[in-house]
């Protein structure tokens, strides 16, 4: 491996980490998921990558172009939107029906919850078609080896970020005790319902530009 790689690769980390560690809709499923599974974080990043590693082989295809086109990037805010509506409301329900020792809703779990938030998040896709497009095309140029390497790390920091999160909140629970684990499924529930409103606005706004 050269050292031009190794810088590349240490490029990819730092940039993927301020992407990873900046608060969003993931960040609050995977806080919300801990306090029942505590291993959700691990489960989620699974789910994520289903969508990921794909989407970087489409995106070496051309696909790039695809993912910035407005009837795209509407389409995927109201759906995301409404998907992250939905599961703020399945949890929120889920706690008044059987409390917190009660089973998750199975559409609440955290692989699916992975693949949803990540498919239906335009702003992870517009980042993929910019930033992670010049990445991509980056480690292309250094080799299959290279891409390979470079796909992995990035996928490992949302990996070790996510379970980190979700084991924090799920010892959390188990040191305070079920009222505040309700607290933070709550708190978590109205994130994820912020960032669904915020999706759907915005794609509506731009459906009228």
């Amino acid at each position: 491996m050269t050292w031009e790689t190794v810088t590349f690769l240490a490029q990819t980390v730092a940039i993927s980490l301020s992407g990873v560690l900046a608060p969003g809709p993931v960040t609050a499923a995977a806080l919300a998921g801990g306090a029942r599974n505590r291993h959700a974080g691990a489960w989620m990043a699974v789910g994520h990558g289903i969508i990921e590693f794909p989407l970087m082989l489409l995106i070496m295809g051309g696909a790039g172009v695809v993912l910035t086109t407005k009837a795209f990037r509407v389409g995927v805010g109201l759906a995301g939107g409404a998907a992250l509506l939905l599961m703020a409301l399945m949890i929120l329900a889920s706690l008044r029906r059987t409390g917190i020792e009660g089973k998750p809703p199975a559409a609440s779990s955290p692989l699916w919850t992975g693949v949803v938030l990540t498919g239906g998040n335009p702003y992870f896709l517009v980042w993929w078609a910019t930033v992670g497009l010049a990445m991509t095309t980056r480690a292309v140029e250094l080799g299959v080896l290279a891409f390979g390497i470079f796909a992995v790390a990035h996928w490992l920091c949302d990996l070790i970020w996510l379970e980190i999160l979700s084991l924090a909140s799920h010892r959390g629970a188990g040191v305070f005790g079920a009222t505040s684990q309700r607290v933070v499924l709550g708190i978590c529930s109205a994130a994820m319902v912020f960032f669904g409103v915020k999706f759907v606005v915005d794609a509506v706004r731009m459906m009228r530009m």
